[in-house]
């Protein structure tokens, strides 16, 4: 399992602890997460949740832009998460090689850019245009997750990019103001059902919870359980050794949460 450790360039984001906005500040903070136990880096200037400001490309490029850089040079696999096809380009120019397509690739202007390029591209789950504007899922969330993606890789099979696809079940997003206890039996049926992502024989990669409590942790040792190729997650190496323990079949507690990420 290869993680990706996250970095925030937005202020709006609610792991104020991930946050950066320089350079310099990217490259501590993004050397910090690799000798935790990430593997590569995901940066992203605009915070998904229903409080959150919207950040027309120009800004969301000049907040990213120096955080990038600070990320790149450490010499790793760095994901440009956006849903916005002007920022991906630039990043993608100047050198990031995961493109974290959180539009879910759904406008022409997102699929031909990653068409055009070879990279990965991480498609989430996702009922409505972009993060800000999500719908809930009516029904068994695993088949509706299961039918969106049929749709959706056989348009990028149409542009020649299927083959480059990691799939995302778009858990690391919500319509907004969900209750939790409603969001965590969705997420918890979600990770479920990640077995079933297989019978589209391509990687999958889950976003990891960060807020610590016990009920988040189930949830983290479920996706962990799951076998998957990659994770997105603020706190790698938690995840390493929650990962060990359940390889070693003796898992960690739910109750051991950690402090300073609230």
């Amino acid at each position: 399992m290869e993680i990706f450790g996250v970095v925030n360039a937005s202020p709006d984001s609610l792991a104020k602890f991930s946050v950066v906005s320089t350079e310099d500040e990217a490259r501590e903070y993004g050397s910090l997460l690799l000798t935790q136990g990430a593997d590569h880096l995901d940066v992203g200037a605009q915070a998904s949740h229903g409080d959150a400001a919207f950040v027309a490309p120009e800004q969301e490029w000049k907040v990213v832009k120096p955080v990038l850089n600070g990320l790149l040079s450490l010499g790793v696999d760095v994901a440009i998460d956006t849903w916005q096809v002007e920022t991906a380009r630039n990043a993608l120019d100047a050198g990031a090689s995961v493109l974290n397509a959180s539009d879910a690739l759904q406008s022409d202007e997102m699929i031909e850019l990653a068409a055009e390029r070879e990279v990965q591209v991480v498609l989430p789950f996702m009922l409505g245009p972009d993060p800000r504007h999500l719908k809930h899922v009516q029904g068994d969330p695993v088949q509706v997750m299961l039918d969106w993606f049929d749709l959706q890789l056989e348009r990028a099979r149409h542009w020649g990019i299927r083959e480059r696809i990691v799939l995302d079940p778009g858990t690391g997003f919500s319509p907004p103001h969900w209750d939790w206890s409603e969001r965590f039996e969705y997420q918890k049926a979600i990770y479920s059902g990640l077995d079933r992502l297989r019978s589209f024989e391509l990687p999958v990669y889950v976003p990891i919870a960060w807020k610590q409590t016990p009920d988040r942790l189930e949830l983290v040792d479920l996706v962990l359980e799951q076998q998957v190729e990659y994770v997105r997650a603020h706190i790698p190496k938690q995840i390493r050794e929650r990962h060990a323990a359940l390889l070693e079949g003796s898992p960690l507690p739910t109750s051991d949460t950690w402090e300073g990420y609230e």
